[in-house]
């Protein structure tokens, strides 16, 4: 989506045109599409980091975590209407999505404690029909609240305010934002999980559960820990997505689950590195198809992605192979 003053059919009809600057006009289509790219990578990155932690835990597809996502974009509309009326502006946006983090972790730690825990021993087919469950409440929960209708929303920030580079092209210092945002969050929690003794502990149960309790380890509440951090992870996506789009549906977190299952994949589910590379790669992947097949085509681009991925290296970019023994 194209924030400036030409449109991208515009810019895209200059180049057939043949002009004088048509060389140009296509080093600022390439540069639009990189930022767009980016900015959908770190939403994709933020949710798919959830699924990674999640899997690479008790090995469930959390298939409600896109729900969360929607939830966090949800409540920060709430929040910032609540708080609008005694604050605007960047102040009002962080208190919005700090509320939003907050409890949506809360939601997601409560949704495996009711829900999860319960079917940690029963078979994974359980627990993966729980979660289309739990999705599906969580949305239709918000469809019922909204009516079905979209929700818009309008920040005191300038979207269009940033760096511009010649005439027709620019970053926004809210794009700038996001993505710094982004780089910090992944900064920080590779840091916890591989510094702090709870991302140690995280690691442990990854390998084996059992060996981890025998050990003193209280794997319940690392495990609750994990969704509490995946969940306030969608919910500052979620929020982001807010404030840059400006419009928040129940619906908006079935294909973006989608998608951040996706990039989790291609990077290697069940990595975290491999979560973030897998984001910000699926992102730039897209806008380079919107850009050459048409925007129409973007979702079939992005799963044909992952059927390949799946036949060519099922174990993603950061995954290993592992030998299950009988």
């Amino acid at each position: 989506m194209l924030h400036n003053s030409m449109t991208e059919k515009q810019l895209y009809a200059n180049i057939k045109s043949g002009g004088e600057n048509s060389l140009f006009t296509t080093y600022e289509i390439i540069f639009q599409q990189l930022i767009n790219g980016l900015i959908q990578g770190s939403f994709y990155a933020l949710v798919a980091l959830g699924f990674s932690m999640v899997y690479g835990i008790i090995k469930l597809i959390n298939f409600a975590h896109g729900d969360i996502y929607m939830t966090g974009a949800f409540i920060s509309f709430v929040a910032f209407s609540i708080i609008a009326s005694f604050s605007e502006g960047v102040v009002g946006v962080v208190l919005a999505v700090i509320a939003s983090m907050l409890l949506c972790a809360a939601i997601g730690f409560s949704i495996q404690r009711i829900a999860y825990k319960p079917l940690f021993d029963a078979p994974r087919l359980s627990l993966l029909i729980t979660a289309v469950g739990v999705s599906l409440i969580l949305q239709n929960t918000v469809m019922v609240i909204t009516n079905g209708q979209f929700m818009f929303f309008h920040s005191a920030i300038d979207n269009m305010a940033g760096v511009r580079f010649g005439e027709n092209i620019g970053i926004s210092f809210l794009e700038i934002a996001m993505m710094l945002i982004t780089a910090v969050l992944m900064i920080i929690l590779t840091l916890f999980i591989s510094k702090t003794m709870w991302g140690k502990a995280m690691r442990a149960i990854s390998t084996d559960k059992d060996a981890c309790r025998l050990m003193g380890i209280n794997v319940s509440k690392v495990i609750g820990l994990t969704f509490m951090i995946g969940s306030a992870l969608a919910a500052i996506a979620g929020g982001m997505a807010v404030i840059y789009y400006g419009q928040v549906h129940f619906f908006m977190g079935y294909i973006i689950g989608m998608k951040a299952f996706t990039a989790a994949v291609i990077g290697g589910i069940g990595s975290i590195p491999g979560a973030m590379v897998g984001g910000l790669l699926l992102g730039l992947l897209e806008a380079a198809g919107t850009q050459l097949i048409g925007s129409e085509w973007k979702d079939v681009f992005a799963f044909g992605i992952l059927i390949a991925m799946l036949i060519f290296r099922p174990n993603g970019i950061f995954g290993k192979t592992t030998i299950e023994r009988m």
